[in-house]
């Protein structure tokens, strides 16, 4: 009977990509516990609610075949840019920013939904078109991008828009777009920044000088970065251990549970925690890769892909902002740090880059 369970719940795993992943959510809960001052398990079960949840999702798309996937795409992208309008119109403004929709049983952060639909739009875009894409076919692709995107920047939450945005872009790349365009699209990005910059909100332009000289407000804009690198520096190469980081513990690194848990982390197990962490993350992107690269169809790969350097981006994103070389932007680190959202787009996710890795007959156009 065990042995018919376990079966079950072990269908269309992939085994590897699934350690990676259950050492790394470890890890997460450990650190949470910590970071939410050790005293009480209340936000480690929640958390673990949370967990439960993301597992959930990530065993019922590992289920799904690709091609049922390629088949919602489009129906999935839509209702998503109707829930981003829906939050335009009728969203719930939560310190300044209108990114949540009561449903009245729950709230709901449609931008989290996009993470996902954008690539899997653009890779059922481009299957379409995988006799020969051209370079209007690109500019399509850019138009569908940058409408959610646009509409996620409007709320305003840059951090996911960024996400968003490296979702499709990843998908984009991989689908083939040369270097000479790129190239003249970040010549581009960079010649439209002097223009940019006074359409960015006030906190926005703030974060960004604070990069550059955090010292400048070390008691408010630059409180964040500072507390963050005395942290991770006061952690040394083995830590103070666990429970035992005194800026964490003495609420010195703030939102510690949340966006800056790595500042936790590092004091608590130093370098040495650091490089485990940072190698859990690179067998993820490496498995994440190889899925990709064995994928037997257009859609397969580029979602496969597009899903792996996405999560890519998170942990760089997140440990560039904490370590100090990245401006603020509110990406969590994954995996690791408290929430509920966040934690179901990654494994939901993983989830589907699984069932692509399970299912290997190929998908029809």
């Amino acid at each position: 009977m065990i042995n018919r369970i376990f079966d079950f719940l072990a269908r269309r795993i992939d085994g590897p990509l699934m350690a990676a992943i259950a050492l790394t959510v470890a890890l997460g809960l450990t650190v949470v516990y910590s970071a939410s001052g050790g005293g009480s398990p209340d936000r480690v079960l929640s958390q673990g609610r949370n967990l439960a949840l993301a597992l959930c999702a990530l065993w019922v798309l590992a289920q799904i075949h690709p091609q049922t996937l390629m088949r919602l795409a489009f129906p999935v992208y839509v209702a998503g840019l109707a829930l981003l309008v829906a939050v335009a119109v009728f969203g719930e403004v939560r310190n300044g920013a209108r990114r949540w929709l009561n449903l009245g049983f729950t709230t709901l952060q449609p931008s989290e939904v996009m993470k996902i639909a954008v690539p899997l739009m653009l890779a059922w875009f481009f299957h379409r078109h995988e006799e020969g894409v051209r370079l209007r076919d690109y500019a399509l692709a850019a138009v569908l991008l940058a409408i959610p995107v646009g509409l996620i920047a409007r709320q305003p939450d840059l951090g996911t828009a960024l996400l968003v945005f490296a979702s499709g872009f990843f998908v984009i790349f991989l689908a083939g777009l040369s270097w000479r365009v790129l190239t003249s699209i970040v010549a581009l990005g960079a010649a439209a920044v002097p223009f940019i910059w006074p359409m960015l909100h006030d906190y926005q332009r703030q974060r960004i000088l604070t990069l550059l000289d955090p010292s400048e407000d070390p008691l408010g804009a630059g409180y964040h970065i500072i507390q963050s690198t005395i942290a991770i520096g006061s952690g040394g190469i083995l830590g103070k251990g666990w429970l035992n980081g005194t800026q964490a513990q003495l609420d010195f690194v703030p939102e510690r549970s949340t966006d800056f848990i790595l500042a936790v982390f590092g004091e608590e197990f130093g370098l040495v925690g650091n490089i485990v962490l940072t190698m859990l993350y690179v067998l993820i992107i490496a498995r994440g890769m190889m899925i990709a690269a064995n994928a037997s169809t257009v859609f397969s790969r580029l979602v496969a892909g597009a899903i792996t350097l996405t999560f890519f981006t998170y942990a760089f994103v997140n440990m560039g902002m904490v370590s100090g070389i990245l401006p603020v932007v509110g990406v969590p680190l994954p995996m690791v740090s408290y929430g509920g959202t966040a934690l179901l787009s990654v494994l939901a996710g993983f989830g589907i880059l699984m069932s692509i890795s399970t299912h290997k007959q190929l998908v029809s156009s």
